[in-house]
């Protein structure tokens, strides 16, 4: 199945951390654009009401997610959200994007069916406040889908090898904490890891579809 996502001439840089034009890479492009098939393996087979995608960066995945859902959100702490809402609009996609960091999102109560958030949380300061905020726009029931990075030495390593960048600089040791503190305030419904059988130390990422 192929991914529709931004193609690389429309990609904004929107901060240090944006690395979308990996996706477009050989080899690396495989392994980012993994994370985004664990996505759709996650969400529901019927069409989404409102779906809100956190830390949607430069807006790659959102003509993907465009195509699951009748209204389509989006948050990031950078401000070049009208710029992004123009390009997809040029395409055709309408989206409703937002400057505002997880731990205060701009958003009423219980009002999103899913929230989909793909290598994000592992950056936030305050992994607590923003599980309160997810949750409190969530809808209950609803489906809340992580995908986080795993962490070994060997998979550090290869970040390092493929990109030059060092996951201890960018991550700390937060990607040991984000799973915890997710499950003292969700529900756990469904996981899953690629590679999906092996040692942990060969784990390149972990979805996880959570509701409270």
């Amino acid at each position: 199945m192929k991914l529709q996502l931004l193609p690389p001439h429309s990609l904004i840089k929107t901060g240090t951390v944006d690395h979308a034009d990996w996706n477009f890479r050989p080899i690396l492009g495989w392994i980012q654009r993994l994370r985004f098939r664990l996505v759709l393996s996650l969400l529901p087979k019927e069409p989404i009401n409102k779906l809100l995608e956190v830390g949607y960066g430069s807006g790659i995945f959102l003509p993907e997610l465009s195509q699951h859902c009748y209204q389509l959100y989006g948050t990031d702490i950078h401000h070049h959200h009208q710029s992004i809402t123009q390009l997809l609009e040029h395409l055709n996609i309408h989206t409703h994007l937002y400057a505002s960091s997880v731990e205060f999102l701009p958003f009423a109560d219980q009002i999103f069916d899913t929230i989909v958030a793909v290598s994000t949380l592992e950056f936030v300061e305050d992994i607590e406040a923003a599980c309160l905020e997810l949750k409190r726009v969530l809808k209950p029931g609803k489906s809340l889908i992580i995908i986080t990075p795993g962490h070994s030495p060997l998979v550090d390593w290869g970040l390092k090898l493929l990109t030059g960048e060092s996951a201890k600089t960018d991550y700390e040791d937060r990607r040991q904490t984000l799973i915890p503190i997710l499950l003292k305030h969700f529900t756990l419904q469904d996981k899953k890891t690629f590679p999906r059988w092996g040692s942990s130390i060969f784990c390149l990422y972990k979805a996880l579809k959570l509701s409270y």
